[in-house]
């Protein structure tokens, strides 16, 4: 009979709430090496609970302690190096010495990552101005999604998952469907090294379990590697909360993003985005729940950010999204090529 694989969730394997399975291919012989449960929300977000419970105590345990726990598994996978290579033949199909190779460049950043007691130090300065001193702090920020492809399915989220381990975050893994077998060794490589229970999990499928990691509220960064569509997924849910960082408050916070710098080749979709986001966002009274833009304190402030978009576009600004305002609610506005040093 096929395995039917299971979740690692809290520390134990756990059997899924779907009943929907996708068989895993050896690509060489063509047979079936297990049966992948394609898991939906439900399962999605008991994997997110279990890694929020896990949070506080893994964050707040000593930054040399957690760099100990990436020590170990360090040791663990090169003891197991041959075993983790295996699997990606068998579930991928590269070839034996390349599958070995991969397993060594995510080792490398396993190494990497026992080096966090230096990684995580902040810095200070002091009388940065008469009587000012400035230190910097670095804190984890609580638990962080990895959705993964089926190309390289143990140097990816060997990636991703111990630097943010090491840095205090807790980790959901959501590998590839097709190659579900190494993550799930992963797991538990990761669990003997005396991670507890929680600090990583994975859960299996497709769409509907990466849309509801991305959507979960308690999870605070996603790491995306893999198709057009689950990039375009992830990129949606940077739109908005771009969005509401800069105009949440009617954007009078000093946390306000009023500037942003896309690279490459994202840049001008993310404006599109943003730009229909302005465009469309329900203006009006605070006490609507389903206004989004809500009024500027006073005529004065709103007479302000007005000269501060004119004086934009005296410096060279394009305005992409045109502000309008009823009483003291203004639309959102948004430019490009906003001149560097100048306010925005």
């Amino acid at each position: 009979m096929t395995t039917r694989l299971e979740l690692f969730i809290g520390g134990q394997r756990r059997s899924p709430r779907t009943d929907r399975y996708l068989d895993v291919w050896d690509p060489a012989t063509g047979g079936v090496l297990a049966q992948v449960p394609l898991c939906g929300t439900e399962d999605a977000h008991e994997a997110v609970a279990a890694a929020a419970a896990a949070f506080e105590p893994w964050a707040e345990t000593p930054v040399p302690e957690r760099a100990r726990v990436m020590f170990r598994l360090q040791a663990l996978i090169q003891r197991d190096l041959d075993h983790l290579a295996t699997l990606i033949v068998q579930e991928n199909g590269k070839a034996l010495d390349e599958a070995r190779g991969e397993v060594r460049r995510g080792l490398e950043v396993v190494e990497f990552a026992a080096g966090m007691p230096s990684l995580m130090m902040g810095n200070g300065l002091e009388q940065v101005a008469r009587g000012v001193d400035t230190d910097m702090y670095r804190y984890p920020v609580g638990v962080v999604a990895g959705i993964t492809p089926f190309n390289f399915p143990v140097m990816i989220p060997l990636w991703m998952a111990p630097i943010a381990i090491a840095a205090g975050n807790t980790f959901v893994l959501k590998p590839s469907q097709r190659t579900p077998l190494s993550a799930m060794r992963l797991a538990e490589l990761f669990s003997e090294a005396g991670l507890p229970d929680g600090v990583f999990n994975v859960v299996h499928g497709a769409e509907d379990a990466a849309n509801a990691l991305i959507d979960h509220p308690a999870v605070k960064a996603v790491s995306f590697v893999g198709s057009e569509a689950g990039a375009r997924a992830v990129y949606a849910r940077a739109a908005e909360g771009i969005f509401s960082s800069a105009f949440a408050n009617a954007g009078q916070r000093c946390l306000a993003g009023s500037v942003l710098m896309p690279v490459g080749e994202i840049a001008d979709a993310l404006v599109e985005r943003l730009v229909d986001l302005a465009r469309t966002a329900p203006m009006g009274s605070g006490l609507d729940p389903q206004c989004v833009m809500t009024p500027v304190t006073t005529e004065v402030h709103k007479q302000r950010v007005l000269g501060w978009i004119e004086r934009g576009l005296q410096e060279g600004a394009r305005l992409v999204a045109e502000s309008h305002h009823v009483a003291v609610v203004l639309r959102p506005a948004a430019g490009r090529q906003v001149a560097p040093g100048r306010p925005a």
